[in-house]
């Protein structure tokens, strides 16, 4: 259940209305938008008396919410989430968050010659894989420790904000010292135990990329495990879902970013490399999620895709990503963005 107040509410109308639904046995989320005043109701609301709530002088509207999801839902909060990447940088806001980076930290040079590049080609943040969860075994599984190490020399050297995966609960204190943003790959969206400790462990951004064969809803209630733990801090990533084509790694489900942004106040950002396995693919691709109306993109750079220990067929190259940074700033302005 959600409460809208009017516009012009009194302070004593404001609590009226909040002590009317805690009287039903709800806790009481209160959403101050530009416009709008919400009062979410935490916990089953069937013994609070709708049409008590409507009769009070403050109130707009009252509506049942059939979702499950409440904290990641448009209802509960109506203004958009801008989320900070750790460089003052919002993802959310009408500035494109373009995070960029390789598949995989393979060594210093690497991956401090690569963020220098995308850095200065208007990247926002800087992705890159430590830990590298893998379908074989016998495949690179990244440096892990050594790779967060380089990731931090990169920083210092560019002051990009740090984008990488984590792989499992024991890993959250150490991510809290040396990331500024968490990732949760596909495969471990409905880790609900990593998705809980995440929630009350920490208050960094955490980008959580939707599961293989996940629907919305799974998405946004993967998602609410979080925030239901205290971090409101989430965005979604588009990376892809698993269907019978075979062309391309993933299908990219753009409908998605439309479907998401409608139902959920959080950011969407696409992930246009993941979601096609090809690297002439991306530069379309990622112009397509920008009209779709994406908040931002991550994609993989490598300065040597032929070689790159992890996902190479997938990588551009700096020179290719600063064709695709001219191509966004070009298609940005059509849907009310920039670069």
């Amino acid at each position: 259940m959600v409460v809208i107040m009017k516009n012009g509410f009194t302070p004593e109308q404001l609590q009226e209305a909040i002590q009317a639904m805690k009287a039903g046995g709800v806790k009481v989320n209160i959403s101050k938008g530009s416009e709008t005043t919400v009062l979410g109701a935490e916990g089953s609301a069937a013994n609070i008396d709708q049409e008590l709530l409507e009769q009070l002088p403050g109130v707009e509207k009252v509506m049942r919410v059939t979702e499950p999801y409440k904290k990641a839902n448009r209802k509960y909060h109506p203004d958009d989430t801008l989320i900070d990447l750790g460089s003052g940088t919002m993802v959310g806001g009408k500035k494109l968050a373009v995070i960029a980076g390789p598949c995989s930290v393979e060594s210093e040079e690497q991956i401090t010659g690569i963020a220098r590049s995308v850095k200065a080609d208007g990247a926002a943040a800087l992705r890159g894989g430590a830990f590298k969860p893998r379908t074989s075994p016998y495949s690179f599984q990244g440096l892990e420790c050594e790779g967060l190490k380089l990731l931090q020399k990169a920083k210092e050297a560019t002051g990009l904000p740090i984008v990488t995966e984590i792989m499992g609960t024991e890993y959250i204190e150490l991510f809290e010292e040396c990331v500024d943003v968490i990732q949760v790959g596909a495969r471990n969206m409905q880790n609900f135990d990593l998705l809980k400790k995440l929630g009350r462990m920490t208050t960094k951004p955490i980008l959580l990329k939707r599961g293989l064969s996940a629907t919305i809803e799974e998405w946004l209630m993967a998602a609410e495990y979080i925030m239901a733990g205290g971090n409101q801090k989430i965005i979604l990533c588009e990376r892809g879902i698993r269907t019978f084509e075979t062309y391309t790694r993933n299908t990219l489900d753009l409908s998605a970013v439309l479907a998401v942004k409608s139902l959920s106040h959080l950011p969407v950002v696409v992930d246009p490399s993941h979601a096609c396995g090809r690297a002439w693919m991306v530069e379309r691709m990622a112009m397509a999620a920008v009209a779709a109306g994406a908040d931002g993109l991550i994609i993989e750079v490598h300065n040597d895709p032929k070689n790159a220990l992890c996902d190479g067929a997938q990588s551009i190259t700096p020179d290719q990503f600063k064709d695709v940074m001219d191509k966004l700033a070009a298609i940005a302005p059509c849907v009310g963005r920039e670069v």
